[in-house]
């Protein structure tokens, strides 16, 4: 068990030269531009990576960019963006964010100093709730959006102080990631 552990350490060790160029660096230093591909993940927070995948924000973007392809495939009518009539007719079918008296769209947000570089976030399409009986929207209740606090890494610019190249350095950071939507009373 301890040369198991011992072998982990080392490749572990052995990565981070390899990125490094045989130096040790700590994430908060300065990253040549040239030490990582785009968008790869600095060595020190892959383990990160793992927790993204398990993120709603992050497993959405490939089926909202698959959907966006085949629209475009297809080239199916888009309906206007706004408040929708509920139909009770496809309220079975529908997923939760159409089903919802509260709707919303996701959309994909990109930012290119960002990981992840690019995150769904929600959108409430209505001002107002739509009413259960009558299917039409309501300014009795507000929709309001509910975010989820994520950690990603924020890239800034720095100059590499060996050789005074450009580069970057990683900063975690929390964000607030909007993931749905909610009827609440109105603030009035």
């Amino acid at each position: 068990m301890r040369s198991l552990l011992l072998l982990f350490v080392l490749l572990g060790w052995t990565e981070a030269r390899r990125l490094s160029g045989g130096q040790h660096r700590h994430h908060s230093h300065c990253i040549r531009a040239d030490d990582l591909q785009d968008g790869e993940v600095p060595t020190v927070f892959r383990s990160r990576t793992a927790r993204w995948a398990d993120h709603p924000a992050v497993q959405l973007v490939p089926v909202l960019e698959s959907e966006q392809s085949g629209r475009r495939r297809h080239r199916r009518h888009h309906h206007k963006p706004g408040c929708p009539n509920l139909k009770l007719v496809n309220t079975l079918t529908a997923d939760v964010n159409e089903r919802s008296i509260s709707p919303w769209k996701y959309t994909i947000k990109e930012d290119a100093n960002r990981i992840p570089r690019q995150l769904a976030f929600a959108e409430c399409l209505c001002n107002g709730c739509i009413d259960g009986k009558t299917g039409q929207e309501t300014t009795e209740l507000n929709s309001v959006l509910v975010e989820q606090n994520m950690m990603v890494l924020k890239r800034k610019p720095c100059r590499h102080p060996e050789d005074d190249v450009e580069g970057f350095v990683f900063e975690t950071t929390s964000i607030k990631v909007p993931v749905a939507c909610a009827c609440a009373l109105a603030r009035s």
